[in-house]
């Protein structure tokens, strides 16, 4: 399993059997592959409440090598304009956390009255996620708007606006052709 990791609040403290042992704030991602097996311990780290989003992804392969990696949210731009955290070890986009499956995640905090843009190609899928505030999304269905904690899935080739304000996340990924949850 690749697991990805993104601090909205507070301080994310890890530690795992490789020895690794870091906490992380706001923005910051952290990565880890469990591969053949890793034992782990995630907890809040800081006085402020912990608030984090962590996202489990199939790998591209069984039986990878156990790894850790992180990111530290200072070292990236996200006002008003997409941040491409995390890509395919296989991808040539330049980030700073590589996994082992095809995904792409982004992140963008757009203030009141800013837009971003988002082009999912006909072979894509993509999973949104107000992460804060109220952004609206609009595409060929039309226009709507997203509360915190709010998401979506977005399939079909089509260009998306992002309106804020808002705290956004998007997983990119191969789209499965069918959309929709058959666990429900």
């Amino acid at each position: 399993m690749e697991i990805v990791t993104y601090i909205v609040q507070g301080q994310l403290t890890h530690q795992d059997s490789m020895g690794t042992s870091e906490s992380l704030g706001r923005g910051s991602v952290q990565f880890m592959t469990a591969g053949t097996g890793i034992r782990h311990s995630e907890k809040n780290g800081g006085a402020d409440p912990l608030r984090f989003i962590q996202m489990w992804l199939v790998p591209k392969a069984n039986g990878l090598t156990p790894n850790y990696g992180s990111m530290c949210g200072t070292k990236i731009s996200f006002d008003n304009q997409w941040a491409h955290i995390v890509s395919s070890t296989e991808s040539d986009a330049k980030t700073p956390v590589k996994i082992n499956c095809d995904a792409n995640i982004k992140v963008a905090e757009l203030k009141e009255n800013k837009s971003i843009e988002f082009s999912l190609s006909k072979s894509r899928q993509a999973y949104f996620l107000a992460v804060e505030g109220s952004p609206v999304v609009e595409g060929e269905f039309g226009s709507q708007k997203f509360e915190q904690h709010d998401a979506a899935e977005l399939y079909g080739e089509e260009k998306f606006k992002i309106s804020g304000p808002g705290h956004v996340l998007i997983v990119e990924m191969d789209s499965d052709g069918e959309g929709g949850r058959s666990d429900i």
